[in-house]
């Protein structure tokens, strides 16, 4: 149960960090995207501007001579909507005036067969029919009307996204001579000058680069995640070696590598309380080294460590897999058996007794002796248990050594 909750405390902690670093990183790249289109957008809109600002300065260029004469060759046509647009030179020749308005006109015609950008001058009150504004520049001008100093958006035109800019004209001297009878007054907003530009490359080079950031993104979070999952299960992997390694350590004898007394008495308890409950049976085994002090003050403390150690081998070869062994103190050794009978119980301490005294351990003769006990009804507590099983083990010691004895008392 604890390596459940504990898997799924790992299993959390990843999905969490996952989705946060995967939030992180989609707003990174969305703030990418987003900052991409901007930059296009503000560059189409500074091309706008410049395009606007551009007309008009040829405007007040032409407004700042009252207008130019050219040359009334064929295909020249007089300005309907000036009075007397007209002069003849001391050679005959015809010249026409071309005001603003009709240059600008005449302009964005040229600008139309160029397919770079197209732009037209409109208004409200249009002198001319063909400036009667569109939907936008309609709705841009009644902005301008209301304080605005400028609109923009991307529309649809032709079936290709177009940038449309507009900015207003305002009425001076120059503009008059034409407009004065229309009421307009110097300062006043006579109407604006609208821009048009196919934008349809830069919004399939927007779309592309769209596509390569979420490829990136995907990629690059993908590939993230993955090394923090491989990291993570590693981690997780040599922490959960560790716990159990702590665990194993916290509930076994160091030398021997079996239980040692703490986990061993645990374990005694529980199969007491379980015999209690299923009214089984319930054997108890306590071995000792016999002279075990005279092989430390021969042989040494490290030969005796080793002695202990091969009886720990031969103790735990012996029992059964659901038998519980452990050291129970420096030369002494505990058997918990589950499920036997005095009988059972007896059998085993002879069996082992004899295993030890066949094999001399490092090549010295060594033999153990034992005392037994089984669990009675009025065994409220292990303490008894083992306290019969000590007694034993103390007449075992005084009979001879190298004996099995059982204690009723």
């Amino acid at each position: 149960m604890p390596l459940l909750r504990e898997t799924k405390i790992y299993k959390t902690f990843v999905i969490s960090v996952s989705l946060a670093i995967a939030l992180v990183l989609s707003g990174i790249f969305l703030g990418m995207s987003i900052r991409t289109r901007q930059l296009i957008f503000d560059s189409s809109l500074a091309q706008a501007r410049a395009l606007f600002s551009s007309i008009v300065l040829a405007r007040k260029w032409n407004a700042s001579f009252n207008g130019v004469y050219v040359e009334k060759k064929e295909g020249v046509q007089s300005n309907p909507y000036l009075e007397d647009p007209d002069i003849t030179a001391s050679d005959g020749r015809v010249f026409t005036k071309k005001n603003p308005a009709l240059m600008t006109r005449e302009i964005s015609e040229l600008a139309k067969t160029g397919g770079a950008f197209v732009f037209r001058i409109t208004s409200l009150r249009p002198l001319n029919p063909n400036n009667k504004p569109d939907e936008f520049e309609a709705a841009a001008l009644q902005m301008f009307e209301d304080g605005k100093e400028e609109a923009f958006k991307v529309s649809v035109l032709n079936e290709k996204p177009y940038f449309r800019y507009m900015a207003p004209l305002y009425v001076e001297e120059s503009c008059l001579q034409c407009h004065a009878k229309q009421g307009y007054k110097k300062g006043q907003i006579r109407g604006g000058i609208s821009v048009s530009f196919d934008v349809d490359s830069l919004q399939k080079k927007l779309a592309e680069n769209t596509v390569l950031i979420l490829v990136f993104a995907v990629t690059t979070t993908g590939l993230l995640l993955g090394l923090i999952y491989i990291f993570t299960s590693r981690l997780i992997q040599r922490v959960s070696d560790a716990r159990v390694e702590i665990e194993r350590m916290a509930i076994t004898d160091g030398l021997t590598d079996i239980f040692n007394r703490r986990h061993l008495l645990e374990r005694f308890e529980e199969e007491l309380e379980r015999t209690k409950r299923n009214s089984s049976e319930l054997g108890c085994i306590l071995l000792d080294i016999d002279y075990f002090k005279k092989i430390n003050d021969t042989f040494g403390h490290q030969i005796g460590d080793k002695v202990i150690v091969e009886i720990s081998k031969i103790l735990k070869s012996s029992i059964r897999a659901y038998d519980v062994l452990g050291r129970y103190g420096g030369e002494e050794f505990l058997i918990v058996m589950p499920d036997a009978g005095a009988e059972s119980t007896m059998q085993l301490a002879e069996r082992v007794r004899d295993k030890v005294k066949e094999f001399p351990i490092l090549g010295i003769p060594v033999t153990i002796s034992a005392g037994v006990s089984n669990y009675q009804a009025a065994d409220e507590t292990i303490e008894k248990i083992i306290r019969r099983a000590d007694h034993g083990l103390y007449k075992a010691k005084h009979s001879g050594r190298d004996r099995v004895e059982r204690s009723e008392d």
